[in-house]
């Protein structure tokens, strides 16, 4: 299971720079629009420091991480939804992520735009992508909605369907994003991918000095309530990218920040998508594994082969701190805090797991 998450925003409001800071890549980022044309796709390691201190625990061979893929699609203008600015293509793209990061412009004209002179106006950039986001799922429904209702003549079943996809379409037309909705029957929606379905994070790009400006940040984040908001500085996020851990670390807390875009954005990608990691260890490798949360522990097995979860029969944990604290598996065997867990036992964050099974 690995998180992807869609890029999205207007062009120049410093999509594609902040894309390459998140993954260290070298795509264009142009000031104009459609630099980037096709979707640049990058997969990034979870950043997680209790995986290294298990490697040298089990002096293990190898360490890999989880991962999340982050997909940089091309700006969106307005009518994308009509085709403006190849806009069908962009919004196809959009619908194969797991969550989407709208990127809003929140800094005054500086290195990264300097030969834009648009007037800083997050509302109504935002309105503007929603807007196409609405659009292109009201031509879904309207698309695939005849089709329903001509089945239901025949099929009892299918009214309920059309029922349920004709109060999306007037949700839709009130210009409200289904998102909004306190939960989505998914069985009904028969993979249509909406787009305003999908969870979105909306990273405003900030000045520097707004990294720690309390009432900017309220500001900013009312105009999106109550969906999650993320504050982050491209530009800053470019010149830490090349930077050691150390240096980096340095230079982010001189801006009042601890952790770096890339962590605060995947730590709230999980917080918003339901997700938690588990680990794996032993001599041969280290891991981290994705997972709902709320996953018991047959469930999380089946994350790593669906033999796992077929034939499950226990699972063998140690929390991670009571781990480090006792120094090595057998001493913390020793000072009882490896348990056996059943097929009724709800995963936890912290959980090091060996799982039992037979098929």
């Amino acid at each position: 299971m690995s998180l992807s998450i869609g890029i999205v925003g207007l062009p120049n409001v410093g999509k594609s720079t902040l894309f390459n800071a998140l993954t260290r890549a070298d795509i264009l980022a142009a000031n104009y629009p459609f630099a980037t044309i096709e979707p640049n796709t990058g997969i990034v390691p979870v950043p997680d420091e209790r995986l290294d201190h298990l490697q040298q625990l089990y002096k293990a061979e190898k360490l890999i991480p989880a991962t999340v893929t982050f997909v940089d699609i091309a700006g969106l203008v307005a009518g994308a939804s009509k085709g403006e600015g190849l806009g069908n293509k962009f919004l196809d793209n959009i619908r194969k992520t797991d969550a989407i990061v709208h990127v809003v412009r929140a800094f005054e004209n500086d290195d990264i735009l300097r030969h834009d002179e648009a007037p800083v106006d997050p509302k109504a950039d935002i309105e503007i992508i929603n807007t196409e986001l609405i659009l292109a799922d009201l031509q879904t429904i309207e698309k695939h909605l005849p089709k329903v209702q001509k089945e239901a003549k025949a099929n009892p079943a299918k009214r309920d369907v059309a029922g349920y996809l004709e109060s999306l379409q007037r949700h839709l037309e009130q210009g409200t994003p289904l998102s909004s909705l306190p939960s989505l029957d998914e069985e009904k929606l028969s993979g249509l991918q909406l787009l305003t379905a999908k969870p979105v994070i909306y990273a405003f790009n900030v000045d520097e000095n707004d990294l720690t400006s309390a009432s900017r940040q309220q500001e900013l984040a009312s105009l999106v309530a109550p969906a999650t908001s993320l504050f982050v500085c491209a530009k800053l996020e470019e010149e830490i990218k090349d930077l050691s851990t150390v240096e980096a670390i340095e230079l982010l807390e001189s801006y009042g920040v601890s952790e770096t875009g890339l962590q605060r954005l995947i730590h709230t990608a999980y917080d918003t998508l339901g997700l938690q990691s588990y680990l794996t260890a032993g001599h041969k490798e280290v891991r981290a594994w994705t997972i709902h949360q709320g996953f018991t522990a047959p469930q999380a097995a089946g994350v790593i082969h669906t033999d796992f979860e077929r034939g499950f029969i226990a699972a063998q944990i140690v929390d991670y701190d009571d781990l480090m604290a006792a120094g090595s598996e057998s001493a913390a065997k020793a000072a009882g805090k490896v348990r056996t867990e059943g097929k009724t036992y709800v995963m936890q964050p912290g959980d090091v797991v060996e799982f039992r099974f037979n098929v």
